[in-house]
């Protein structure tokens, strides 16, 4: 998924009119009765805006589902993603069926509360669902301590490996290891007393010579990279079959799937993106993740011209990358490609990898979340739908629509999903704030200038002081985070070190034992 995709939409579109000609929420054709009974009661009705249009059959069926129990029809409404909140504030203050609620991802929740279009959700009612959710869910809809939208569903990264690679590199491993094993034992005979040497293997012997699925897995386990550095190891070690092209490959174009080398570190509004007086873009930890980043083209040479997560997903289907950087969307290409019988191979998704044992990593995420319409005259029901959307209505929410949800306790029916769930609960959401906007353009500028050279302390130097000067209002000057003082200290110590063996061997020390403590 690109981050400068994630909110596009398709022209106006009244998802009712799909229910009325016939599409039901199963797929199959509503009767005129029925239709008459749901859609003609004279009950309260609110509107509902959202701008995917992958969401129209789930959200349609959602309504129908919700009126079965309620005296309120919901009204979906598809619309634009251009100027998506412009026209919700226009509609709220023009319309008498203004949108009562509606989907928008958590970065946009500070203009939408400043524009009095998201009502805070009553404390009491949040603190019995919020456990339900994973801290990152809760933290994208919190606003200078409010809870302004219900999470609803999310996107973040993952590490996507080709399985049936790793299960021959690790089938390789243990015959090798095994072999090396009984090279030992042979050697143990020869030297030793041990007799029977030629003797014929038997039946039990040579059963347990085969490999399992079971040490394939736990073996699996010990190779799967904890770090960057595991990855080069691995890279240096693997005798990739003729069709590989790459042990790692990702789209470095995209800040969506580079951001987890510097989010760790690199704060921005702090845990709720939401405090301008909490920002830290330019520091010693995250010059050193992006240093490690940039060393890493001249390991894997990337070509930023010529890169898209397209045809990285492309080049994994057809077997030429092991491993790379994926969103949710992933699991739904590659299930389609099994079926087609395009992708030849198995596949898992696995955490994002640190860079070392020192440098930790942290993946983006979005939430789209369910927000309230704060000059809404229903905000009462709008809210009930809400949560029977976001909390009670999730079991299908990804087999209708590709989406996963922000909620816990959904069965997907696939591990991998979970999987990615499991690297949401620990990934940075994205800001709110309205003056960093455009931190993410910024930094993806800054991201591909310094995979292709550019000096890494400088250009966080400048990117921080752009940022904190649209913050401050006035020209930021940041501190130079001297780079070279620890490696300058080190050679005075030793210089000091060089002396006193010299003045020991002059005979002006005590000792004359010459080797560095």
């Amino acid at each position: 998924m690109s981050l400068k995709k994630r909110l596009l939409g398709v022209a106006v579109l009244l998802c009712i009119a799909v229910s009325v000609i016939g599409i039901g929420f199963s797929g199959k054709t509503i009767s005129k009765e029925k239709e008459d009974s749901i859609f003609s009661r004279k009950e309260d009705s609110i509107y509902f805006w959202y701008t995917d249009e992958a969401l129209t059959d789930y959200l349609c069926s959602a309504a129908v589902a919700y009126n079965k129990e309620h005296d309120v029809r919901v009204i979906p409404v598809l619309t634009s993603g251009l100027e998506y909140l412009e026209n919700i504030n226009k509609e709220s203050i023009q319309s008498e069926n203004l949108p009562d609620l509606y989907i928008i991802s958590n970065d946009s929740l500070e203009k939408a509360f400043l524009a009095g279009l998201a009502a805070p959700i009553d404390e009491a009612g949040w603190d019995v669902i919020k456990e339900g959710y994973p801290d990152a869910a809760r933290l994208a809809v919190t606003y200078k301590g409010k809870v302004i939208g219900y999470p609803f569903y999310f996107e973040t990264s993952g590490l996507l490996y080709n399985k049936t690679y790793l299960e021959d590199f690790a089938r390789t491993q243990i015959e090798a290891e095994a072999d090396a094993v009984q090279g030992e034992e042979a050697m143990a005979q020869i030297e030793g007393d041990m007799p029977d040497i030629g003797e014929e293997v038997s039946g039990e012997e040579a059963a347990a010579d085969v490999v399992t699925q079971e040490e394939i897995d736990e073996k699996i386990k010990e190779i799967l990279p904890a770090t960057i550095d595991d990855i080069l190891s691995f890279a240096n070690e693997y005798d990739a079959p003729e069709q590989v092209e790459a042990v790692f490959k990702w789209d470095v174009t995209d800040i969506f799937y580079n951001y987890f080398f510097a989010g760790n570190y690199m704060i921005v509004g702090g845990e709720s993106g939401d405090s301008t007086a909490n920002m830290n873009i330019y520091n010693r930890d995250v010059i050193e993740c992006l240093k490690v980043y940039q060393d890493l083209n001249q390991f894997f040479s990337i070509d930023t011209k010529e890169i898209s997560y397209e045809d990285i997903i492309n080049d994994f289907i057809a077997g030429k990358i092991v491993y790379t950087v994926a969103t949710t969307d992933v699991v739904a290409k590659l299930e389609e490609a099994k079926e087609n019988g395009d992708f030849a191979y198995d596949y898992s998704i696995a955490a994002v990898p640190d860079i070392n044992e020192n440098l930790l990593t942290r993946s983006l995420s979005v939430t789209n979340c369910v927000v309230v319409n704060g000059y809404s005259d229903k905000q009462k029901e709008a809210g009930d739908f809400a949560k029977f959307l976001t909390c009670e209505y999730t079991d299908t929410l990804y087999a209708r629509t590709g989406k996963v949800a922000s909620r816990y306790g959904v069965d997907y029916g696939n591990s991998n999903l979970q999987e990615f769930v499991n690297e949401y609960e620990i990934s940075v959401p994205m800001p709110k704030m309205i003056e960093t906007s455009n931190f993410w353009v910024e930094l993806e500028i800054a991201f591909a200038q310094i995979w292709d050279g550019a000096d890494v302390n400088d250009r966080l130097r400048e990117l921080s002081e752009k940022i904190m000067t649209q913050i401050t209002g006035e020209p930021y000057t940041e501190t130079v985070i001297e780079e070279a003082e620890e490696k300058t200290e080190e050679v005075e110590y030793l210089d000091e070190e060089v002396l006193r063996q010299e003045a020991q061997k002059n005979g002006e020390g005590e000792s004359t034992d010459s080797t560095v403590d």
